[in-house]
């Protein structure tokens, strides 16, 4: 029987719950498909600071490094939202991505067609959408040096080398050869001489080393522009730290909720899956969060952190079970619809998998 080791970081306000139905979903297909997944959990964020002080633990680090994959909930807490250094929440994930080297992050969005009504497009701009954002994630104005706050001014710095930007590439130009063969790099190459080094580099790496793809540049602002306007002419977008983390946010109105996004962080070591969503504080413990996003990034786990792409499809065909059958958490109901508990929804996607097509959906039937 195949073993994998994953560490859990449940983290803050809805990271707990949501991170929990993930897990029930992945042991499901471990049941299924004939493997275990020895779970641990580790503090992280807020959660670390309370532990140790610290929003990284090095009990935490340490087990990280040395797990097969690490599943993240969420960071954030507003009793910490002042907070400096390694008591600052957000900094135990820019220092857990650091130390795990995931310098390419993956971000998917499939508009679910029992969804279309949640997104304040209109339907026709929805169909056929199905993109993948690559983020580039260990670079840029977040890590670069030096970086100040005084107290009339303030300063960060935007870097990146030649090498930083040609492997998260490569990532991008394979996701985009196994798909429909359009890269769409954003920079801002007319005002920015690191977008200048971006442009000319991704161009080199299409060129040399994936002729067959199709490669277009936009300007930022231009393709916060296109995912909105036509979604579905995009493909694959790559692009730096800053923008694509403003990007991969904007994309979530096209499915109507982050609630619903999942990503993975892929480099030379453990790769780390998390939902995009934040850790929603003002909803944490209430039951009502959607675990979507989170089950989906297990199911990214599967594929990219275990290499069982066979259990990763049966989770996404059971999550899209789920929602065609109705089941619908507060945040994508319709007005007067039932809104379906985060458990349930776990309960639902975990006994989908488990059996698979031999048995219906009920919620929300």
């Amino acid at each position: 029987m195949k073993r994998f080791a994953l560490a859990v970081l449940p983290g803050d306000g809805i990271g707990p719950e949501v991170t929990a139905e993930a897990v029930k979903v992945l042991h499901a297909a471990a049941d299924l498909f004939g493997y275990r997944i020895d779970t641990s959990e580790y503090a992280v964020g807020a959660a670390g600071v309370a532990e140790s002080g610290d929003s990284l633990p090095e009990r935490t680090r340490a087990a990280a490094v040395e797990a097969d994959a690490v599943l993240l909930g969420a960071v954030g807490h507003p009793d910490l939202a002042s907070a400096e250094g390694k008591r600052r929440p957000e900094a135990g994930l820019l220092a857990l991505r650091k130390l795990l080297g995931v310098y390419a992050n993956l971000r998917p969005v499939v508009v679910h067609p029992s969804l279309v009504h949640a997104s304040p497009l209109k339907p026709e701009r929805l169909a056929g959408v199905d993109l993948l954002i690559v983020r580039e994630l260990t670079g840029g104005l977040y890590y670069g040096e030096p970086r100040a706050l005084e107290r009339d001014s303030a300063v960060n710095t935007l870097r990146y080398t030649a090498g930083e930007i040609e492997r998260v590439a490569r990532v991008a130009f394979r996701a985009a050869a196994e798909r429909r063969g359009l890269l769409t790099s954003v920079d801002k190459a007319n005002v920015l001489e690191v977008s200048e080094l971006w442009r000319k580099t991704v161009t080199r790496v299409g060129g040399e080393e994936f002729p067959a793809v199709r490669l277009e540049h936009l300007y930022v602002d231009f393709a916060a522009m296109r995912l909105v306007a036509e979604p579905a002419r995009v493909d694959v977008l790559l692009t730096e730290n800053l923008f694509g983390d403003i990007l991969s946010d904007e994309a979530a109105v096209l499915t109507g909720s982050l609630g619903l996004l999942p990503s993975a962080s892929l480099g030379d070591g453990p790769g780390l899956f998390e939902p995009v969503h934040g850790s929603a504080p003002d909803i944490a413990g209430r039951g009502v969060a959607n675990p979507i996003g989170a089950i989906a990034s297990a199911a990214m786990l599967l594929r990219y952190g275990f290499g069982l792409a066979e259990a990763a499809a049966a989770v996404d065909q059971a999550v899209a079970a789920v929602l065609a059958a109705g089941a619908r958490t507060a945040d994508i109901a319709r007005p007067g619809e039932r809104a379906v508990a985060t458990r349930e929804i776990g309960d639902e996607v975990a006994r989908l998998v488990l059996w698979g097509k031999s048995v219906e959906p009920v919620l929300g039937s």
